[in-house]
């Protein structure tokens, strides 16, 4: 006698929870957690004092954050735990690993001062990750605002704050003993770290590059590889012309994200007088959208979209 499983069998129930979950669910979290694995390195190699690699680590992991989320769009392997994964991930990279790595370079001389300002960087990347988290659900948000983030991300927070090293390693700053170049490393850390948390539009990027022209496929291959080889070949120069440029662009995001509101505030303008146009008038006037059998919309029933 051939003994068979009933439907309702909990062992049956249970394994069925379980379900065989797809490679490519799982190549996007492999990604985050690589990333990890290399700022948890940053923070040794930041311990040890060897500060230029503890760089190249932080570095590394944000060229992996800048791939992971569109591996998982291009596989369509996205998921709320791979999600979670890469907010807990950029904490630790871009939030402890380079607050930890500036306090063991030259913070530390000036004491307890100094790890104030690691601690206020730590802590504005981990509330600017908290708040992107919250606001990427937002359904009021227009569409125009993907193109900016709110505040600066924490990947770039990351690369933008560590300049001194860079600067350091180009021989242009000397050692940060309790001079005016840690003094000016405090001040700058905890203006990068307010940038972050604050209502600063910055371009996000995330729209750019998803369709390349067929004439443009080489040239892309080129800039790619020759920014590859610079990076390798000059790491420090090309960071820091790289951070300046992106401090310097940040006035233009600013302006494109209040020449879009400016914009969209005419819209909405007209749209509002289109709608009150059949009410002026001495007698009011029925809309064919709303003939007299009808009963008005409810004011707080949102408008339909056409």
């Amino acid at each position: 006698m051939v003994f068979k499983p009933r439907e309702s069998d909990p062992l049956l129930v249970k394994r069925r929870r379980f379900r065989p979950i797809p490679v490519r669910m799982l190549v996007p979290n492999l990604i985050t957690l690589l990333a990890l694995c290399a700022g948890l390195t940053a923070i040794r190699l930041a311990f040890e004092q060897r500060l230029e690699w503890a760089v190249a680590a932080i570095v590394f992991a944000a060229m992996l954050d800048g791939i992971d989320g569109r591996v998982a769009r291009m596989l369509k392997g996205t998921s709320k735990f791979g999600a979670e994964l890469d907010s807990l991930a950029d904490f630790v990279n871009f939030g402890v690993a380079p607050a930890l790595i500036l306090y063991f370079w030259g913070l530390h001389e000036l004491g307890n001062a100094g790890w104030i300002a690691a601690m206020v960087l730590a802590i504005c990347a981990g509330l600017r990750l908290a708040r992107f988290n919250v606001m990427i659900d937002d359904p009021n948000r227009p569409a125009w605002a993907g193109n900016f983030f709110v505040g600066m991300p924490a990947p770039a927070g990351a690369i933008t704050a560590l300049l001194p090293l860079y600067l350091q390693f180009l021989g242009v700053l000397g050692t940060p003993r309790f001079s005016v170049v840690a003094a000016i490393t405090f001040v700058y850390t905890l203006g990068i770290a307010f940038l972050m948390v604050s209502r600063l539009p910055v371009f996000s990027g995330k729209r750019v590059g998803k369709r390349v022209s067929p004439e443009m496929v080489v040239p892309v291959f080129v800039v790619v590889v020759l920014f590859f080889a610079l990076l390798v070949s000059y790491p420090w120069w090309v960071l820091s012309i790289g951070t300046l440029a992106y401090l310097a662009s940040l006035p233009f995001g600013v302006i494109s994200y209040r020449n879009h509101e400016r914009r969209s505030g005419i819209g909405a303008h007209a749209a509002q007088s289109d709608a009150a146009a059949p009410m002026q008038g001495d007698s009011p006037s029925l809309s064919p959208a709303h003939p007299a059998s009808e009963s008005p919309p409810h004011p707080d029933r949102p408008p339909r979209l056409n």
